[in-house]
């Protein structure tokens, strides 16, 4: 184990290409000290701690539309975009088991970003003792504002951690390594557009009863936008490793098989060929 951090982004279906690149990692046996995910990134990054290579790709690609977990079929039938009781019950649980002994014995440190609806800011949770806990704090954390209900966890309200702090390279930087490995699901350049008057007055109204919640949703491009920025500088001066897509990334809602296997099979393959290069950083 290599005493460094990985930084693992969200992005719902985008996550897919994270699964890739995770996997090659596994099958490399190459796992670092310090994992910190956020919304899909969360699922990634469980799986990277309890080592089950390919979990999280069975998870979000299926040719099976019986076993999907969103799509028209679950907006229609649960007035939901994500059938998140599939995901982090039945999936876990049943169809797709979570080795949460291997999880819960591991070395690895994991914490996996979710947005306090009360206070707006950020939290960083895990659990190692209750299967069931560890499944609500990474379903709080993947649950997006408006089409995912609020997930309450030791007496708190959550949402998307992605709200509060998208990509955690500081919280990564607190655990004390010199390395961090940062995965991105957006291609190179890309920046969040500014929220609108109409969608700021949709949040606000919607989350009325939470205005701290809702101020943080309404501010989440610029402080992704400056996320990025800083990002970029720390890339510069070779403090951090970045991974991220070269070809056109996906919508996060994409169900289409074949294009979410060929995202996955790009994080793979991008990974791949990066591996000289996350040596040479790792042991400059």
């Amino acid at each position: 184990m290599i005493n460094a951090s990985i930084v693992l982004e969200g992005g719902a279906a985008r996550g897919v290409f994270t699964a890739g690149v995770l996997d090659y990692l596994m099958e490399q046996d190459l796992y670092c000290s310090h994992v910190v995910g956020v919304s899909a990134g969360s699922c990634n990054g469980v799986d990277y701690i309890s080592r089950q290579i390919g979990r999280t790709k069975n998870c979000m690609i299926h040719k099976d539309k019986e076993n999907t977990y969103t799509g028209v079929r679950t907006l229609v039938k649960q007035r939901t975009l994500y059938d998140m009781d599939k995901v982090f019950d039945y999936y876990p649980n049943v169809l797709y088991p979570f080795d949460f002994e291997t999880y819960s014995k591991s070395e690895m440190k994991g914490e996996w970003v979710v947005t306090n609806c009360r206070t707006g800011k950020a939290e960083y949770l895990d659990s190692r003792t209750d299967k069931a806990e560890l499944m609500k704090i990474t379903r709080a954390s993947s649950s997006m504002p408006l089409v995912s209900s609020m997930v309450e966890v030791r007496g708190e309200q959550y949402l998307d951690g992605g709200l509060a702090d998208s990509i955690p390279v500081e919280r990564a930087f607190s655990y004390g390594n010199e390395k961090v490995i940062v995965i991105l699901t957006r291609n190179e350049g890309y920046r969040k557009k500014i929220m609108g008057k109409v969608q700021r007055e949709l949040y606000q109204n919607y989350y009325r009863n939470y205005p701290q919640l809702a101020e943080t949703i309404c501010t989440r491009a610029v402080n992704y936008n400056r996320s990025l920025e800083q990002l970029k500088e720390l890339e510069r001066e070779g403090k951090v490793f970045v991974i991220h897509p070269f070809f056109p990334t996906l919508g996060r809602t994409e169900t289409r098989y074949e294009r979410l296997l060929a995202f996955y099979q790009h994080g793979y393959q991008v990974m791949k060929n990066s591996r000289r290069r996350l040596d040479a950083y790792l042991m400059s």
